[in-house]
């Protein structure tokens, strides 16, 4: 076959139907896949808020992705229009949180891999996937970094304050420090030792303290 024969009007027109059943099977197994992911997604959330539609948005995109690339498969020159078409789509919502990435790769390798054909490829491995989301993402452990906001009234309430907490924590470090006139502020970072966070009640009652605030630190603090 030379060049110009490729884009003779026969060739162009060739239309490959896709056989129903591979059809239904396929969007099925998309669905499936789909509700998978959004029930890993539930389940591994560590964000401040969650969003269901994010959720329902893995699922559909697992299912348009099949479709899209069943359509591309069946029709040479519908392929090259869905790759023209694709090329000007521009998403403008903000990911906040890095793993929601993994999540819409995953949604979209899913559907690109049922509709290629390789089922036990997309079943096995989404499988694979969420086990080792679910096992090392809802991993717990007291060595995880906390903020601690203390609030101070003189630099001799500060002294009592980070001494109690060098004596009760594994590592301590100052992320920021504010003062003015009767009050000085310090963002500390803190890695427990146990799951015990009874320090934080002893630091409240310290003489000069006026409040001490623990809160889970992402690693995406801005000082």
């Amino acid at each position: 076959m030379t060049f110009n024969d490729i884009f003779k009007s026969g060739f162009l027109e060739n239309v490959t139907s896709v056989n129903f059943i591979d059809m239904a099977i396929t969007i099925v197994l998309a669905f499936g896949i789909g509700m998978f992911i959004f029930y890993v997604y539930k389940k591994t959330f560590q964000g401040v808020m969650y969003s269901s539609s994010f959720g329902v948005t893995l699922v559909a995109l697992t299912m348009i992705t099949s479709q899209v690339i069943l359509a591309v498969t069946s029709n040479v020159v519908l392929s090259l229009g869905m790759v023209g078409a694709l090329s000007i789509v521009r998403f403008r919502t903000a990911i906040k949180e890095p793993l929601d990435i993994a999540f819409l790769f995953w949604s979209i390798a899913a559907g690109i891999i049922l509709a290629a054909g390789m089922i036990p490829l997309a079943v096995i491995g989404s499988i694979v996937i969420g086990i080792i989301l679910l096992v090392f993402v809802n991993k717990k452990s007291h060595r995880n970094p906390y903020i601690v906001v203390i609030s101070c009234t003189d630099s001799a309430a500060e002294e009592r304050a980070t001494q109690l907490l060098k004596a009760k924590v594994e590592k301590l470090a100052v992320k920021s420090k504010s003062a003015r006139e009767g009050l000085i502020e310090l963002n500390l970072e803190v890695r427990l030792r146990t799951e015990n966070t009874d320090f934080i009640n002893d630091l409240a009652n310290l003489d000069g303290v006026s409040s001490a605030v623990m809160v889970s630190y992402n690693g995406e603090y801005m000082g």
